[in-house]
């Protein structure tokens, strides 16, 4: 496979010579090609599957991962893990910018927290002030007012390492924990990722411990003035000015009165944290299966003066662990792991694929996933339904308190396909328990979210500590379009189920005048336009509708001069202009094909460009390069790089090509 992309670059560059040979020969040598191309994808993906079934790919973010990761370390005092923290040393380096900070995605532009914390990070490892590196650094972050501008979840880091006082970080009363649901601010009013970092912190915020720091190091080099004289945040860009001058002016009070909260209430609330924690500990797998929760609370049982063998805090510190990648010289630690996410989407373009391999070792994967379904544990999203029983996936190899919309749909899909066009039983329970677990949880302006339902208190992304805007869990339009997806695939309609309906109606509110749909978890309106035309083309809205016409111009419009499609982290910005261009990659051109033919434009001259490019930069393996992030943790915060992104999506998108150029319909009769 590897003389692939030479041979089809060839087929431009020999253009002359091609004039010879008829129009039925080409094609069949472009079918060849195709073919070829789809069969070495299909080996470089099974070859990657794990011994029990499933898939399993690196997930990473940015710098600030790893970085907290030494600091959460020295911080505890452990002993020091040199040829570990080499490595991470040499990762932290390499991703290091031009602009001398650090990014969010690769090639992005300096984030000052991210830049402190590699900083900090590198100094604790040993490097020299003086080295070229950090003198970049330091200069970097000098340059754009220093250290002052970090976030506040840099700054309680910074509290709990003396650099900053806590005087630097939002008042965050352990007394929460009591507040009654109707009160403005409630634990389970904000969302999951949230909450769990939330409940541990506040424990911490109470106790103000001091890191141990065998080694005393510090950073106040990195302001441009006394660091312990700093106090609050300033306003982020995304805060209403009333409102954040209503809750700076509480957050005033609190400071002054929350000293004098009776001791018995404090403990109270401590014990209430207490329970909430270990009641989702959730084995090495960690509370809430993130790295931030998992952190805290490890730093919050420290605090409460439970040593390394206290059960609840050594299992989650081996948990921790178990998210570390060591790649040769190279070590960097994982937000979270996304096994179920990458084996259902694995099958899928397996599915698509097809063949005596490709179909066998998909039902491995889905066979792995249904013991994974929750059944039994009515997690948080039951505060507000709960009526609904549980049946959803979680993202995670174990997390039952926080399944997932997104996985579920995903998941169902690839089964209902499994069964349908291989004839598998074994699948009909399982759906049918996620199919009305998914109903149950649809938000009341007809669209989903990925946790939780009707999380709509946006003032609350106005309280100092949310400077981040990613305090809540909203309906998004790529969520909703996947349950369609999966109800319309399950045979629903608009004019036979009011989910579908509903979910229809959000998302033509919800379109771009340009055309495009906004994306919450993938980068960003390729994906999300993607997700909802899968989703109406399923639901049997006319590819003549406006709607889809528009969408499918607009992907055409902002195709590359390579004939892939990219997008920039920067479409993501508060003052919204749109898709910013970036240079293509493989998982974003997937989608954009992927998209078009949802679309009816299998024929389109774009989507025979986009395939093109597919196959010549297709690798030796028979998979593809990526280093560019194309997915989202939190928009403008926090960005992601699935390694299986780049190795399933082109295969799903040129099986899909071939399939439907085979058809007379050219019709996709799947949800995705």
């Amino acid at each position: 496979m590897g003389n692939v992309p030479v041979t089809f670059n060839r087929l431009s560059e020999q253009s002359s010579a091609m004039d010879s040979v008829n129009a039925t020969s080409r094609e069949a040598l472009e079918s060849n090609l195709l073919e070829s191309s789809i069969a070495s994808a299909t080996q470089g993906v099974l070859g990657l599957q794990q011994s029990d079934g499933h898939w399993v790919f690196e997930l990473e973010a940015d710098c600030t991962i790893p970085a907290e990761y030494v600091l959460l370390r020295h911080y505890l005092a452990e002993p020091v893990d040199t040829a570990l923290e080499a490595k991470i040393g040499n990762y932290l380096r390499r991703v290091q910018g031009a602009h001398g900070g650090w990014p969010l995605v690769h090639d992005g532009a300096f984030d000052m927290s991210a830049s402190v914390k590699a900083y900090f990070a590198l100094k604790m490892i040993g490097d020299s002030v003086d080295a070229p590196h950090m003198v970049r650094a330091r200069e970097a972050i000098h340059s754009r007012g220093g250290a002052i501008n970090s976030n506040v979840f840099t700054r309680f880091l910074l509290a709990t390492f003396g650099v900053v006082t806590w005087r630097a970080t939002p008042v965050l009363p352990i007394e929460i924990m009591l507040l009654p649901f109707w009160f403005p601010f409630h634990i389970n009013k904000i969302s999951y990722w949230a909450r769990t970092t939330m409940v541990p912190l506040m424990v911490i915020a109470a106790l103000k411990p001091r890191a141990r720091n065998p080694k005393g190091v510090g950073i106040d080099e990195l302001f441009l003035q006394d660091p312990r004289s700093i106090g609050m945040t300033a306003r982020a860009p995304h805060q209403s000015k009333a409102w954040f001058v209503l809750f700076s002016a509480l957050d005033s009070v609190l400071r002054v009165v929350e000293p004098m909260f009776p001791k018995r209430m404090r403990q109270r609330a401590i014990d209430a944290a207490l329970a909430f924690t270990e009641e989702r500990l959730n084995g090495e797998d960690g509370m809430g299966a993130i790295y931030p929760p998992m952190a805290n609370i490890v730093m919050m049982y420290d605090a409460l003066g439970k040593d390394e063998n206290f059960p609840p805090r050594a299992i989650t510190r081996r948990g921790i662990d178990k998210l570390l990648v060591i790649n040769g010289d190279e070590a960097y630690c994982q937000p979270c792991v996304s096994p179920v996410w990458d084996t259902t989407l694995t099958a899928h373009a397996l599915l698509e694929a097809g063949g005596d391999k490709a179909v066998p070792a998909a039902r491995q994967g889905l066979d792995w996933l249904i013991p994974k379904q929750e059944l039994q544990v009515k997690g948080d999203w039951a505060v507000k339904r709960p009526d609904v029983r549980p049946g959803g996936w979680a993202f995670q190899y174990n997390n039952a308190h926080y399944p997932d919309l997104d996985d579920t749909a995903v998941v169902v899909m690839s089964m209902d396909r499994m069964r349908r066009e291989h004839g598998v039983a074994g699948y009909d329970a399982a759906i049918d328990r996620a199919r009305e677990w998914i109903e149950g949880m649809q938000s009341d302006d007809g669209g989903w979210a990925a946790f939780d339902v009707n999380n709509l208190e946006y003032y609350l992304n106005n309280i100092p500590f949310s400077d981040h805007a990613a305090l809540l869990d909203p309906p998004t339009e790529d969520v909703t379009a996947r349950c369609i997806s999966m109800l319309a695939q399950l045979g629903e309609t608009e004019t036979t189920s009011k989910h579908v309906a509903g979910g229809v109606a959000y998302l033509r509110k919800t379109q771009h005048p340009e055309g495009s749909w906004y994306g919450r978890w993938g980068m960003n309106f390729i994906y999300g336009t993607w997700s909802v035309l899968c989703a109406l083309n399923m639901a049997g809205v006319d590819r003549n509708d406006p709607m889809m016409r528009k969408a499918a111009g607009w992907l055409t419009s902002i195709q590359n001069k390579d004939g892939g499609w990219g997008e920039d982290a920067v479409s993501y910005r508060l003052d919204y202009k749109g898709w910013e261009p970036a240079p293509s990659t493989a998982s974003q051109t997937a989608w954009a094909l992927l998209a078009l033919m949802a679309a009816g434009e299998v024929d389109h001259p774009a989507v025979a460009r986009g395939v093109e490019y597919l196959i010549a930069t297709q690798n030796e393996k028979g998979l593809w390069d990526e280093s560019r992030y194309t997915a989202t943790g939190f928009p403008r915060v926090f960005y992601l790089r699935y390694h299986g992104y780049p190795k399933f999506f082109p295969l799903w998108a040129l099986a899909r090509y071939r399939n439907l150029r085979n058809t007379n319909s050219r019709v996709v009769g799947v949800g995705m």
